[in-house]
């Protein structure tokens, strides 16, 4: 019988890189709730048109990328469902934010997410099928202030923040304005035009997407079409006088706040929703794809979806990318937390003092202390051996130490044992903790 092992394309992931997830998913949480962002949590599957209508049809991810699936009707006069696991979150977000008619409060709806996302893409180095987003939007009415330029800033300004507190270095915020809906629909013309004569010369996906989607052309990675996309219009050129306005009022609040940026004509991003300000992080260590997380404006989204006016602006970053920074040495050793090991190991003599050592163990946890808890059946030397590899102390809880109350502590780091009253292990504990 062959081995079962995980699908193409996902993988498991174990202690200890598990901590470093935490890490990043804890500073995130405390990060959003600082800028008054609160968690939502929708569904992994939605109805198909719902990513249909936001992120794009003639997009990759909708065109090829998505998993999707006929429900089965429960009864004769039910029709089958096309359902689909989450590309993106964005769009999910938004639904709900129309479904539950968050917008009827009047106020600007800050809201922050972390979950698994699917696309069927090949899977290589920091691109996985199942991958991990953490994200952001920033809706409501126009009444809320939401489709102001201090909006745009302030959540390219936590970004900066969020990545400085998680000790990344060397971040560079890439920034544009792909201007008002038709603002883009008529570069998307000029494009089109433009590529007639350039796309041939082009890699095959170039040339379906001067056909398809031209502005994906510009998301473009193969070295000998740079030159041919550097020769056509520049978005900039075809952008009104209020995206213009919109852009000046964004960077001038980047400036003020003293968040660094640099200017990049090319950058529209692939999904048909986004409009005006969009923007990318990226870091050098990742080499050609080098963005660690992206976004922007969405004005026109809710009503796409038949919501109300909802101007909004948000944000996804792979979880995958970030760990790979991390993991490549870029930690900021400063604000870096130290390896914690547990508190203490408690090694019962003997399987007759296993739920006393339990009884313990939990008194310990319930203090707040991380403990491991061995097993009566270890000789005393495996139980040193194991305490050591996890634990800064050991415990020993033997007939002797049951009876008079008096439990031997041995501390692998100063090398010390010490006998302590069980009733006073707990302050012992927390005092050699904090030396």
């Amino acid at each position: 019988m062959a081995t079962l092992k995980a699908v193409r394309g996902t993988r498991d992931l174990l202690p200890p890189e598990t901590e470093l997830w935490n890490r990043i998913e804890a500073t995130a949480r405390r990060v959003f709730a600082r800028y008054n962002f609160g968690e939502i949590r929708t569904p992994i599957f939605e109805d198909t048109a719902l990513f249909a209508r936001s992120v794009g049809e003639e997009t990759d991810i909708v065109s090829k990328e998505m998993y999707t699936w006929e429900d089965r009707a429960r009864a004769q006069s039910e029709k089958a469902q096309s359902l689909t696991l989450r590309p993106e979150n964005t769009a999910g977000v938004v639904r709900a934010y129309i479904e539950h008619k968050l917008g009827e409060s009047g106020q600007l709806q800050k809201l922050y997410y972390i979950g698994p996302q699917f696309r069927r893409e090949r899977p290589q180095k920091g691109r996985y099928r199942q991958f991990w987003q953490i994200g952001a939007e920033a809706i409501g009415p126009p009444s809320s202030g939401s489709e102001s330029p201090l909006r745009d800033a302030e959540v390219l300004e936590m970004l900066a923040t969020l990545l400085d507190e998680l000790g990344i270095k060397g971040w560079t915020l890439e920034l544009n304005s792909v201007g008002s809906s038709a603002d883009r629909a008529r570069y998307n013309e000029v494009l089109r035009t433009a590529l007639v004569s350039v796309a041939p010369k082009m890699c095959v996906d170039c040339q379906r997407r001067a056909v398809t989607n031209p502005l994906r052309v510009l998301d473009c990675k193969v070295p000998e079409d740079q030159p041919l996309i550097e020769s056509l219009p520049k978005i900039g050129d075809s952008l009104g006088a209020e995206a213009k306005e919109h852009f000046a009022a964004v960077v001038a609040a980047l400036d003020s706040a003293g968040v660094p940026y640099i200017l990049n004509h090319r950058l529209v991003r692939g999904l048909d929703y986004y409009t005006r300000t969009t923007f990318e992080f990226t870091h050098g260590g990742l080499g050609a794809q080098n963005a660690l997380l992206g976004g922007g404006r969405y004005d026109g989204l809710s009503e796409a979806l038949g919501g109300p006016r909802a101007p909004g602006i948000g944000f996804a970053m792979g979880l995958d990318r970030l760990v790979l920074t991390l993991q490549a040495g870029d930690l900021n050793q400063e604000s870096a937390p130290p390896q914690v090991a547990l508190d203490a190991y408690i090694a019962p003599l003997g399987e007759n003092l296993n739920a006393a050592a339990l009884t313990l163990a939990r008194e310990l946890r319930r203090a707040g202390f991380n403990v491991e808890l061995g097993d009566g059946s270890f000789r005393l030397k495996k139980s040193f051996e194991a305490a050591d590899k996890i634990a800064r102390r050991i415990v020993i809880l033997g007939e002797d130490e049951l009876q008079s109350g008096i439990l031997t502590v041995k501390d692998f780091t100063r090398g010390t044992q010490t006998k302590v009253p069980r009733a006073e292990l707990a302050a012992f504990l927390a005092t050699a903790a904090g030396e």
